[in-house]
């Protein structure tokens, strides 16, 4: 149960935090955001603010911010159609009633000749005393199709009418807010844990170590090992982890009183698979904010390389598909974070949301990278791509995507369950 509670807040955190940057800075650029999504499939719960919609829906893979313009019109009204018009107190058409018109007594019912959404807002045609009529359409004007909302999306108001680089950064915006939420999980992580003091002092002892064994206690500065020097944490760690079953002297200072006293470091299997030497101690912390704020950047951007290194890897055969887990590997890994503690947790939900971020920046087509590089080639050609190509370009990319997380899935349930 605490592996589940801790996926779905995780996932549903990450998941918000993306989708909200792309529709802050949609909204931002003018863009109409007619949905925000956490889910995929049949709505469980909905509610309108301003002119979008937010549902939480059945399937918990990802989300989406529908903005307008970027899929066809599901409302289209043709030339012969007779529609409800609903207007303002200012004489401009409010409501655009498609069906059940007898459900809306004050519409006023005509047969359209002639009708511009997008630019001019107007619609023409005749009216029940088959009178020819020009009505003038308010850019907040809904479409009413089975009694749903539906606003108008003049052309203005579309993602395709923004510049490129209003377009790009409204994309961009969902990685860049995985990288922000990281930096700031690693941040308050480091608010509670502390930061570690780069200074030769025993910070803290573990049980059974050989430092324990040889009498060491928190607060003791290594002054020198073997008769050299020491500075910092830095350099303590590293004549130790090159010093496995070999006996070292320590010069100690211990509230004024210096003394020597021998340990032998026992041998552990470190980065790849080298014998490293440890005493079993650990660096005294410090709580600092502005060493905080530097620590929860410098170690996104630590984990950003790492995950980049990783797909460069997996790219030239180092990884395989073997190596990458799905949804299940995740839910397993999530569940061994949570029992090892909420730092523990805090430091994975950090490191999902940067892979997050990065997954998303790859240039594969259903991508955030994807649309970004169609924006790119925009901006080369000096012209738009066909609109119904690169649908069909993501589309197909999404299918992959798809096969590609069943086969991952695949494997996590070779690895953990078979």
């Amino acid at each position: 149960m605490n592996t589940l509670i801790s996926i779905i807040i995780i996932f549903g955190l990450l998941v918000f935090i993306h989708e909200l940057g792309h529709l802050i800075f949609a909204k931002r650029a003018g863009i109409l955001c007619r949905e925000f999504a956490i889910g995929f499939g049949p709505k469980l719960f909905s509610f309108k603010k301003d002119e979008t919609v937010y549902t939480i829906r059945l399937l918990p893979l990802g989300g989406f911010v529908r903005m307008a313009g970027e899929d066809p019109e599901m409302i289209e009204i043709k030339p012969g159609y007779q529609i409800g018009l609903v207007f303002t107190p200012t004489g401009k058409v409010k409501d655009i009633v498609i069906n059940n018109k007898s459900k809306h007594p004050n519409a006023r019912v005509i047969t359209v000749e002639k009708i511009d959404l997008e630019h001019q807002l107007f619609i023409q045609g005749y009216d029940e005393d088959n009178e020819f009529r020009t009505y003038y359409v308010d850019p907040k004007a809904d479409y009413i199709y089975d009694e749903q909302r539906t606003q108008i999306a003049p052309h203005n108001r579309q993602f395709g009418s923004k510049t490129l680089s209003q377009r790009a950064i409204a994309i961009f915006a969902g990685p860049f807010m995985n990288f922000a939420l990281a930096a700031v999980i690693l941040m308050a992580f480091s608010l509670i844990q502390g930061m570690p003091v780069n200074k030769p002092i025993v910070g803290d002892v573990i049980p059974d170590g050989a430092a324990i064994e040889a009498g060491l206690q928190k607060g003791d500065l290594v002054v020198a090992i073997d008769g050299k020097p020491l500075e910092t944490w830095d350099d303590l760690t590293s004549v130790i982890q090159k010093s496995p079953n070999q006996e070292l002297t320590f010069m100690i200072n211990r509230n004024g009183e210096v003394f020597s006293v021998a340990i032998v470091p026992d041998e552990r299997i470190g980065v790849n698979e080298q014998k490293d030497g440890f005493i079993g101690v650990y660096p005294p912390t410090e709580f600092a904010l502005f060493g905080s704020i530097m620590f929860g950047l410098t170690q996104t951007y630590e984990y950003i390389v790492l995950i980049i290194e990783s797909l460069g890897m997996l790219i030239t055969g180092q990884f395989t598909l073997d190596h990458l887990s799905g949804p299940v590997g995740i839910y397993n890994y999530t569940g061994q974070a949570a029992e090892m503690g909420i730092l523990v947790l805090m430091q994975w939900a950090a490191i999902l949301s940067v892979n997050l971020g990065i997954i998303n920046l790859l240039p594969l087509p259903a991508l955030d990278g994807g649309r970004l590089i169609f924006i790119g080639l925009e901006a080369v050609r000096g012209k738009p791509i066909d609109p119904q190509k690169e649908g069909i370009v993501h589309f197909v990319g999404f299918a992959l995507l798809m096969l590609l997380m069943l086969v991952v899935t695949w494997n996590d349930i070779n690895k953990f369950f078979l």
